[in-house]
């Protein structure tokens, strides 16, 4: 995926990449993550959505590589700056260990679906997010992409 540019009709809303967060999601929850509407495309409906949708890579120090216009607008980082941007620091330096270990939970189980926690913004506002879904991202092969969170519920701090 080239997530240099934000999703668009121009590179298909990274309809690869939108599978691969739908498959993942489907597989390991056995419910879809959005209701499949035919004919729809579903990137666009995913960056779109009114629920928050990121997801990180597999790299040492995991880098976001997706953030629908919800997570950009909450977090306050337009898609260059959040695409690229290491995971950790959603996260406030104090509550980074106990993100560490929500990855390694969602690592271990494939995923969590009752996840809650404090997180801040690019111009340092703290939120805290409830009732987040944190899922790993398998392709076809079970070949491990990354993670991703959702969550509709957030409020200030």
């Amino acid at each position: 995926m080239d997530a240099s540019h934000p999703p668009s009709a121009a590179n298909g809303f990274h309809g690869a990449h939108a599978a691969l967060l739908l498959d993942s999601y489907q597989r390991l929850l056995g419910r879809p993550l959005i209701e499949p509407a035919p004919g729809a495309d579903m990137g666009r409906l995913l960056y779109e959505a009114d629920f928050v949708l990121l997801s990180h890579g597999t790299e040492p120090d995991p880098r976001f590589n997706y953030a629908n216009r919800a997570a950009q607008a909450l977090f306050g980082y337009p898609w260059e700056a959040f695409v690229g941007l290491p995971s950790r620091l959603s996260a406030e330096p104090v509550a980074r260990e106990e993100r560490e270990r929500l990855l390694r939970r969602v690592a271990e189980q494939g995923f969590i679906d009752d996840y809650a926690g404090v997180r801040v913004a690019a111009d340092g506002r703290r939120f805290r997010i409830e009732q987040a879904v944190v899922w790993n991202l398998a392709d076809a092969q079970q070949t491990p992409c990354g993670q991703a969170a959702c969550f509709h519920h957030w409020r200030p701090l």
